[in-house]
């Protein structure tokens, strides 16, 4: 796909995505998240993406709310253990309407004292529904047991003790500390030449003062395997299992979004789920995931069953596990794999938004951007070999953690 990228003397980049559909997506993406906080500040990142939007220099909660939605746009933000992203949707003549908000709520938001305490009142009711709904809640719990002792671990609303005691003053060393304007991308796609793009994001963004400064940014290590099981009054079994693994950057991670695609990835026709749902009906969901990080990442699968039959779901999964690994794939089945990942990839790129939010990151953190036949070609090149030693290393029982919350007798 063809892109360009033009760098204002601040060193934010602006992306352009050239598109001929009469609607454009945008979005703003900071090198910055959750893995950036103090552990006194559990949910500091999260806290500043809702606060943005409530007041800046020159508007209300009101005006920032409308100013998008007014002419049927749609905006919205969310934060990640890595980034902050705020997104927009919107039609073709209103570009320069909405890279000014975006400049205007990161670069000009006041976090007012009363804004805050309300919104630390919804991001507690936000913990609390989250607390609510196990199958989301064991994630955090598990990558908090993955990642012991590290900021990889904490949950990125923070606890209720930590969002009640941020202040205004650790907004603002946060956002000095973190938001450096060399790891700040500014994408659009849509119906412009490149000139109109840069003419408008410079207008924005030219103005931002630089901020280069560095940040200390401390790689994990790999803990021991722990298997845990908590108990909870729940009416269903819920388990996480699995390891830290490949970073962004490592040679093995298209080998391992093909492994993890075959065993629990989209569609119905995966590993896990004809063999442990269609075959033996012991689990109503099981998925897998593979999440690469900047100096880590996470492999992991979910299940929930009813309590007695997690026992025998955990003896079919690693039956299958040691099948993989036992049998390396044959040339055919590993093309046969290669096929359907590339394909779902190809009709991923039909999210626009999706599309425009990865680019972004991608420029973040490889300071490129690889266009699709690129992306196909690395998945072509992975080898049975590859293969093979992937799944005997992310798969070996010993190294795999695993966390249950077991519902409790009445």
């Amino acid at each position: 796909m063809e892109y360009n990228v033009h760098t204002l003397h601040n060193g934010i980049r602006l992306l352009h995505v050239p598109s001929a559909s009469a609607i454009s997506h945008a979005c703003i993406i900071i090198n910055s998240g959750s893995r950036d906080e103090d552990e006194k500040q559990m949910g500091l990142a999260h806290f500043i993406e809702h606060l943005i939007f409530k007041r800046t220099e020159k508007r209300n909660t009101n005006q920032i709310l409308t100013r998008l939605e007014s002419i049927g746009a749609d905006l919205n933000a969310y934060t990640t253990k890595e980034y902050t992203c705020i997104h927009a949707s919107f039609l073709n003549p209103y570009l320069d309407r909405t890279l000014e908000l975006f400049n205007d709520i990161v670069f000009h938001s006041v976090f007012p004292e009363d804004e805050m305490d309300k919104e630390k009142g919804v991001i507690l009711d936000e913990i609390t529904s989250y607390l609510d709904q196990p199958e989301e809640a064991i994630n955090d719990d598990f990558e908090d047991q993955l990642f012991a002792g590290h900021s990889f671990g904490r949950n990125i609303l923070g606890t209720p003790e930590t969002v009640n005691s941020l202040t205004r003053n650790d907004i603002l060393k946060f956002i000095k500390k973190n938001y450096k304007t060399d790891e700040i991308v500014v994408a659009v796609i849509g119906n412009y030449p490149l000139n109109k793009l840069v003419k408008i994001g410079s207008k924005h963004f030219e103005s931002v003062p630089a901020n280069l400064t560095l940040k200390n940014r401390v790689a994990p290590i790999q803990n021991p395997a722990q298997k845990n099981v908590v108990h909870k009054q729940i009416s269903q079994a819920h388990v996480m299992m699995g390891t830290q693994t490949y970073s962004l950057h490592h040679p093995y991670k298209a080998g391992l979004l093909l492994l993890n695609n075959m065993l629990g990835g989209t569609g119905m026709s995966s590993i896990l789920n004809l063999q442990i749902r269609e075959k033996y009906g012991i689990a109503y969901t099981i998925e897998s995931n593979y999440s690469p990080l900047s100096d880590t990442g996470i492999f992991a699968l979910y299940f929930g069953t009813d309590k007695e039959k997690v026992d025998k779901a955990f003896q079919l999964i690693h039956k299958e596990f040691k099948k993989i690994k036992d049998n390396p794939l044959t040339e055919i089945q590993l093309q046969k794999a290669k096929n359907k990942f590339i394909g779902q990839i190809a009709l991923g790129e039909e999210n626009r938004i999706g599309l425009i939010i990865s680019m972004a990151k991608s420029l973040i953190d490889y300071n490129k951007i690889d266009d699709l036949e690129t992306v196909f070609n690395k998945i072509r090149a992975v080898t049975v070999t590859d293969m093979a030693n992937i799944s005997n290393e992310v798969l070996d029982e010993s190294k795999l953690s695993s966390l249950t919350f077991y519902p409790t007798e009445n």
